[in-house]
């Protein structure tokens, strides 16, 4: 066997050499980065930060819409209220004057039978006419004190979910600090940037729960539809590097297929900081994750040695390792 892939080899010295070249050429450019960055935990306190912050964000805009609407409601009340109180005083001040004994005595001097009829409808009329305006005072009074009430109970709802967005924006802090980062880091931004098309939302802004079920157009796993979205919305941006989404780890958001790392360098993933229009690229795509993270329901961004969260901004990130762990050749994108 031996002797018969020699023979071959001697007989085939340019299929030999072509292949060395392809083996020492190809470059290490679809290896996907293996680490995240950071420890499991970290990654769990990022995850319950981010998304607490934009759940609470999302009802306390719900609430502020709720109290517009109340807001209205009461006004309007309070207009048709103010509108019958005329009406409702002579109502009044004619059934203190009159009473009972008055109306029974109109009826019975009715100098014939036509006109006690007369009188019998006229004051049934007015009767009506008396209890419908009562009725609608009634309600209008009844309408803004629910009201009141209501809008009570929406800025209390507010201030609990400004506490919970407080709360949040220190969780990201403390476990970011934990590992030595967390400061006020400058960040990327591109006020070129386009707007993405927005995922779908629930009827009350909240994000659907989405799980790994459709199939990742860079891999052979799967992703959820808010990250294939993201990805083809990058795509129509014209970020259209090499991007890997799905992958086997032990944590992290790829296994979820809520995570994609799209590669700085045209030619893939190459194990060196970017720089040059490889950094600008990277610098233009987290810019433009970032400015769309509403749209697409971006949990945190991480590109150079730093990390953008809804709650905190960008901050600086420190894993330490290679250019993969700090993120110096790929954007990472994690989507809620």
């Amino acid at each position: 066997m031996a002797a018969t892939l020699l023979r071959l080899l001697k007989l085939c010295p340019a299929v030999l050499a072509a292949a060395l070249v392809l083996l020492v050429a190809a470059p290490p450019a679809h290896a996907a980065p293996n680490d995240e960055g950071g420890s499991k935990a970290l990654r769990a306190a990022l995850e319950s930060a981010a998304k607490g912050h934009v759940e609470a964000k999302q009802k306390l805009e719900a609430s502020k819409k709720r109290q517009t609407q109340l807001k209205e409601v009461l006004e309007q009340a309070t207009a048709k209220e103010a509108t019958l109180e005329g009406r409702v005083g002579e109502i009044a001040n004619r059934s203190y004057r009159q009473g009972r004994l008055n109306t029974m005595t109109l009826l019975l001097n009715a100098s014939s039978p036509d006109t006690f009829m007369e009188r019998v409808m006229r004051l049934d009329q007015m009767a009506q006419v008396d209890a419908s305006a009562l009725g609608e005072y009634h309600d209008a009074v009844t309408t803004a004190e629910k009201a009141t009430t209501a809008i009570g109970l929406e800025i209390k709802e507010q201030q609990k979910q400004v506490t919970v967005m407080a709360k949040k924006k220190q969780q990201a802090e403390a476990a970011l600090a934990a590992v030595g980062g967390g400061a006020v880091a400058g960040g990327f931004v591109n006020a070129d940037s386009p707007s993405a098309k927005a995922a779908p939302r629930n009827s009350d802004g909240s994000w659907p729960k989405e799980s790994c079920t459709v199939n990742d157009p860079t891999t052979s796993g799967c992703i959820t539809p808010r990250l294939l979205n993201a990805y083809q919305q990058a795509q129509a941006a014209g970020f259209k590097r090499y991007t890997s989404c799905f992958s086997e780890r032990a944590s992290g958001e790829h296994p979820k297929g809520r995570a994609c790392d799209f590669s700085a360098a045209a030619g893939g993933f190459e194990n060196v900081a970017a720089t040059g229009g490889d950094k600008t690229y990277g610098n233009n795509l987290a810019a433009y994750f970032v400015k769309n993270a509403d749209r697409l329901g971006v949990m945190y961004v991480i590109w150079y040695r730093q990390i953008w969260m809804p709650s905190t901004g960008w901050r600086s990130y420190s894993a330490s390792g290679g250019p993969s762990v700090v993120h110096t050749n790929h954007v990472h994108l994690s989507i809620l």
